[in-house]
């Protein structure tokens, strides 16, 4: 191609650039800032419209949510980190309690995958914050809660503080500074696995838990 022919085709392409008018004064973007009452509302709603189950509880009572609702669900076992954040509550209110077994593996996933791929029937994990207006929850795995417990397990049940709860994805990146502490595996969820990949039948549990239980802890 001649310099000639490049220029008159780049000349035409510059020629057919749709224009833009440029606004005076900026445009504002308005973003939802409700009071707890009502971001805790909103949270729960839009979690429980893609069939997630949110349980409001005071903090000092989660535990025996927890212990409740896997009763309820005739759940056999529970996978929970030993030296993760919610240990030493677990281990508290569980005391003799036979069912659900408490299940807690400090070993590499490797090493025991047979078992939480076909034996374990939910995990418990910690989050580390959550939105409201999405109904999203914030995990950041690590050593002691790996992403595999919020994966693989049929049933995830997943305790954050109320405290935690921002109004917005934004809010949340600014508040927990990820700027400066951003980890390498942040991970945002939704709602329960789900698909409609196959003949566009939307299907549960393809790609992770069936079920997913928030239990949210709150100051009163």
């Amino acid at each position: 191609m001649t310099a000639k022919a490049r220029d008159a085709i780049l000349r035409r392409l510059r020629n057919k650039q749709p224009g833009f008018d440029t606004p005076s004064q900026p445009v504002a973007i308005e973003t939802p800032s409700w009071p707890m009452e009502a971001r805790i509302a909103q949270f729960k709603s839009m979690l429980e419209t893609v069939r997630a189950e949110v349980h409001v509880t005071a903090a000092a009572h989660w535990t025996e949510t927890l212990k409740s609702v896997a009763e309820e669900k005739q759940i056999s076992n529970l996978l929970y980190a030993k030296q993760g954040p919610l240990a030493q509550a677990i281990e508290r209110a569980w005391g003799d309690t036979l069912l659900p077994k408490l299940v807690c593996e400090e070993r590499p996933v490797d090493e025991w995958k047979e078992q939480i791929f076909f034996h374990i029937d939910a995990a418990v994990t910690s989050a580390r914050a959550a939105i409201a207006e999405t109904g999203s929850l914030i995990l950041w795995p690590d050593a002691f809660e790996p992403r595999t417990w919020s994966l693989v397990p049929p049933v995830h049940f997943v305790v954050v503080d109320a405290e935690k709860l921002y109004n917005t994805f934004a809010e949340a990146v600014e508040a927990e500074q990820w700027a400066q502490q951003m980890p390498t595996n942040a991970l945002l969820i939704s709602g329960p696995s789900k698909s409609a990949d196959i003949q566009q039948t939307l299907a549960y549990g393809v790609h992770g838990p069936t079920e997913l239980i928030v239990i949210l802890k709150t100051s009163s």
